[in-house]
């Protein structure tokens, strides 16, 4: 059997090309990057969704929490080798209310919950690896989505790998910082999406971790 790998995010783990209001195909994302770079011992199972959170609950959309999916999505790929998470850009909206620290502390909480599934992981051991998302541009202020993201999503952003950092050592598991390998700048549509060239980078960097390299 291949090496099980849950790609577990939001809109830059789905593939959002924010230049056509589309989706990156098979060839672009980082998760099928991934793919292809690690070989084919591996499957990667793409589970990005656009809004995605870590636990909150965004109040105009239902399901967005995390929390609230991660142990069907861990038993229905089981057995997992290895859970990457990347989540956090959509906490920042202005309307759940959460500061940097409290983001951190709901990764802690998905992580904690996703270690105690026991039965999903392959020989009951648990790996998993954080991975901080690229900071939100300041751009983004002036563009169409300022009204819905609100005010103050940029700041709380760039504080997320510091925090991130933390519960990752706390909780022990691995970590990446996407803006410490991730050199292209996000779109200047919205600020806060991965560029084609951006997702390549990513999954070269995710590549070498999981590689040891």
């Amino acid at each position: 059997m291949k090496k099980h790998i849950v790609c577990f995010g939001d809109s830059n783990t789905h593939g959002y090309n924010a230049y056509n209001n589309g989706r990156f195909d098979e060839t672009e994302r980082w998760p099928s990057l991934l793919g292809q770079k690690l070989g084919e011992e591996y499957l990667i199972v793409e589970e990005g969704l656009s809004g995605r959170t870590t636990v909150f609950d965004d109040p105009l959309f239902e399901g967005l929490s995390g929390l609230s999916v991660i142990y069907p999505i861990l038993m229905s790929h089981e057995p997992v080798d290895l859970l990457i998470i990347m989540l956090g850009t959509n906490d920042t909206k202005e309307r759940l209310s959460v500061s940097a620290p409290c983001i951190a502390l709901g990764m802690k909480r998905l992580v904690e919950k996703a270690i105690s599934i026991r039965d999903c992981w392959r020989d009951g051991k648990p790996d998993i690896l954080i991975v901080t998302p690229q900071n939100i541009g300041k751009g983004y202020e002036t563009s169409d989505v300022a009204g819905t993201m609100g005010r103050g999503c940029a700041e709380k952003s760039e504080g997320l790998g510091e925090e991130y950092r933390k519960i990752a050592e706390l909780t022990g598991c691995r970590y990446l910082d996407a803006n410490e390998v991730v050199v292209s700048p996000t779109n200047d549509v919205d600020f806060m999406h991965l560029t084609r060239e951006g997702h390549r980078e990513l999954a070269d960097a995710i590549a070498q971790v999981i590689l040891g390299k």
